[in-house]
């Protein structure tokens, strides 16, 4: 999920394009899926704090899958922990399972992708994958169920794992760890708590960001995927988070959380993923959810990147927010950007989580890794600008 494309190309970027993950999406879906898994597979159902057990899906999942061998994972954490996945790494290989379901989140997901690799990696140390970047060549077969829509990796081959003794939250992907299906049922989302709600929104909104505000590169096709997105997320957020459950608000929601994250936004285009960096950092060292981290990060992304930015901060202003070029000013968008957070009831300043500048140092220091900072579509996020978005946003 955290790339980074350096130059400043004006023309439309060259790009290949390949997703072979089938969606089956809308109501009841889950009875489809035994098609599309071989016929004398072992399972290995992974989930996370056990919702899943008192909303009915484990049951319906456990229908769907009858006429297999299934076994059975829980306890995977919202930033799932390397400690936990490598016990069920453990029982892929005691088991013999070579088919892997993840039930739930992104989370769940992500820790599903980690085990399906880990389990095949035959270089010594598995963290290897995520602290050396080694490729991988072999994986465990996986698909997924989804009850919470907000990272999109139901349509990606990326995860991200966090190691508490570390400190560390890394990302890692490659195409062996494309999920074989996706179930996207909307009705799934009427049992979700408000906060998971919230940051379902806040993630989606600012993976789209991500990969949209950067600069013009003549990708209008593109852009215009972005907008859509961030105008539903507008649309129906508010709604989604405060109101009572709609199911076709929610289905926008779910197909506008995997869409902002299935690689068509991205082709042809510069990526940014600093705001992601930063955050990851802020999660691994004072336990803040993902999505609190990108709505306090992104505003002082626009702000101290804003040079850099500005053409596309135009832009966004224009088709986003309606706000015309002769009212656009830089502090304009950023207060319409934090006032939708806001609405969402998320908070977007670091001394709101007890975050101060005396903690600044632990950041960037997390950060860096002992390697020089240079994030951004174009390399310019150093040290310095990492500094001077968190006093921003202090």
């Amino acid at each position: 999920k955290i790339f980074t494309i350096f130059g400043k190309s004006k023309n439309m970027h060259s790009f290949e394009y390949h997703n072979p993950v089938r969606i089956f999406f809308g109501k009841n879906t889950i009875s489809k899926i035994s098609k599309f898994i071989p016929i004398n597979a072992k399972i290995l159902i992974t989930y996370g704090g056990g919702s899943i057990l008192k909303n009915g899906i484990l049951k319906q999942v456990q229908l769907a899958l009858s006429s297999f061998t299934v076994f059975e994972f829980g306890g995977i954490e919202a930033n799932p922990e390397y400690e936990t996945l490598i016990k069920a790494v453990e029982i892929v290989k005691s088991e013999n399972i070579d088919f892997l379901l993840a039930v739930g989140g992104g989370s769940v997901l992500d820790g599903t992708k980690f085990i399906s690799a880990a389990a095949k990696y035959q270089n010594g140390d598995p963290w290897d994958i995520l602290s050396k970047n080694d490729r991988i060549k072999d994986s465990i077969a996986l698909a997924s169920i989804m009850t919470l829509p907000a990272t999109g990796s139901e349509m990606n081959p990326y995860a991200v794992i966090s190691r508490r003794e570390y400190k560390q939250k890394l990302a890692f992907g490659d195409p062996l760890l494309f999920p074989k299906f996706s179930v996207l049922d909307p009705l799934f989302l009427k049992s979700l708590p408000k906060t998971q709600r919230i940051n379902g929104v806040i993630d989606t909104f600012i993976h789209v960001l991500e990969q949209y505000l950067t600069y013009p590169n003549q990708a209008e096709v593109q852009d215009r995927w972005a907008e859509g997105i961030l105008l539903t997320l507008r649309q129906y957020g508010p709604q989604y988070v405060h109101q009572e459950y709609d199911y076709d608000v929610a289905a926008n929601i779910m197909w506008s959380a995997t869409s902002a994250l299935n690689g068509l936004l991205s082709i042809g285009v510069p990526s940014d993923w600093a705001t992601h960096a930063i955050g990851h950092e802020i999660t691994a060292l004072f336990g803040l959810d993902h999505a609190q981290t990108l709505a306090i990060i992104m505003p002082g992304m626009m702000q101290i990147m804003q040079d850099q930015k500005r053409d596309k901060l135009k832009r966004y202003a224009k088709n986003v927010f309606d706000i015309s070029e002769d009212d656009f000013t830089v502090e304009k968008i950023i207060k319409a950007t934090e006032n939708f957070f806001h609405a969402l009831d998320i908070k977007t300043r670091l001394s709101d989580y007890q975050i101060y500048e005396d903690d600044f140092k632990r950041i960037v220091k997390n950060l860096a890794k002992g390697k020089e900072i240079k994030l951004g579509e174009t390399g310019q996020v150093n040290e310095k600008e990492v500094y001077a978005i968190l006093r921003a946003q202090s």
